[in-house]
């Protein structure tokens, strides 16, 4: 009986020592710093800072119904129309992190690689640092870099919290899947899975219904749903999400649909950011670095449509940082000059992963 009893005992001190040591790792989890990285594909700097541009949106060449946009986009003052078009990140952004970028402010961003299209920007703030020799097209080539993303999937920390989505097919291989062993939905990709939600389920199932403008890239609705409900089921502690539609309908010559995108990124950003500041693993412990993989064309008129290294000026960008590791500081109006090349670092610093800062650019100043 007395055996028993102390078998009884020591099975009791067992379970309670394994129950305090998960208890401590999950206080651990929650205590430590969690990154959103998040890009609005071919994003002009432009837009950001001064909303609507006077030339495009009341010409006919590129907007369908004029007279409705201006009801929807169109103030006399540029501080007015920024904020109409991005009205979370001119409202509660500019309040609570900082934005740079503003070229007629003294604030400068640069791509560093000489390509100034998507697979080249991508793999420059990913991994911190241009490749401009293999890093030379659009094509699905797998990435010979190591992603920022990569690095902290293979860190005991973060192995099975790094989660990556897309609306664009290419970046399964920009961030090289294969070898990273990453959670990749991108392009036309449906959630996996034993256990979908009821709305995984649902989104799978409607994306396969609804046509997409493009033959490489799904709508952003898609990616960000997606995004959201693998937040809430995975509390992932470093996820990319890029939205590309604001790029194909600028190629498209629709700047409406490319202001009404931006517009609904806005919204989706705030909802992200809610969500993070409602969550308690993400409360509090949250950065968000939001930028844009290249720049557009300003002149001639129609260069709004594209970029390129032909195009003047397409290796403008800007970048918008909140949260834990930001200090408020608003609209950066001083002269500064700041890269692409130094998010993938800046990540690095605010999760305390060890990269090699000698060939990548370093942390950005503002990030503490």
């Amino acid at each position: 009986m007395k055996n028993i009893k102390l078998i009884s005992v020591l099975f009791l001190l067992i379970i309670s020592a394994c129950s305090s040591e998960e208890k401590k790792k999950q206080e651990i989890e929650h205590a430590a710093s969690k990154v959103f990285v998040i890009t609005l594909d071919g994003l002009r700097w432009q837009e950001l800072f001064s909303g609507a541009d006077s030339l495009l949106i009341a010409n006919k060449e590129y907007v369908n119904d004029t007279l409705a946009l201006k009801n929807l986009f169109w103030k006399y003052k540029a501080t007015e129309r920024r904020e109409i078009l991005f009205p979370f990140i001119w409202s509660e952004v500019a309040v609570m992190g900082q934005i740079h970028g503003n070229r007629w402010q003294g604030s400068k961003m640069n791509l560093t690689n000489g390509m100034h299209f998507s697979y080249p920007g991508y793999n420059e703030i990913l991994t911190g640092k241009a490749d401009d020799k293999r890093i030379n097209s659009n094509s699905k080539i797998p990435n010979p870099n190591i992603t920022i993303l990569e690095i902290a999937e293979k860190n005991d920390a973060y192995k099975g919290k790094v989660a990556a989505f897309g609306s664009w097919d290419v970046f399964p291989s920009i961030i090289n899947e294969e070898r990273s062993g990453l959670y990749v939905n991108a392009g036309f990709r449906e959630a996996k899975g034993a256990n979908l939600s009821d709305k995984e389920l649902f989104l799978n199932e409607l994306q396969a219904e609804t046509p997409s403008p493009w033959g490489g890239v799904r709508l952003d609705v898609f990616t960000h749903h997606y995004a959201l409900e693998t937040i809430k089921k995975k509390h992932p502690k470093l996820v990319f999400i890029s939205y590309g539609e604001t790029d194909d309908f600028a190629h498209d010559g629709e700047y409406d649909a490319y202001l009404k995108s931006a517009n609904r990124t806005d919204e989706y950003i705030k909802k992200l950011w809610y969500f993070t500041q409602q969550d308690s693993f993400y409360k509090g412990k949250t950065t968000f670095i939001i930028t844009t993989d290249h720049g557009r064309g300003t002149e001639p008129l129609k260069s709004w449509k594209h970029h390129g290294n032909s195009i003047k000026n397409t290796d403008q960008v800007w970048v918008i940082a909140f949260g834990q590791h930001v200090e408020p500081q608003g609209e950066i109006v001083s002269e500064e000059q700041i890269f692409t090349n130094q998010v993938a670092a800046s990540v690095a610093k605010i999760l305390d992963i060890e990269i090699r800062t000698d060939s990548i650019g370093k942390p950005f100043s503002f990030v503490k």
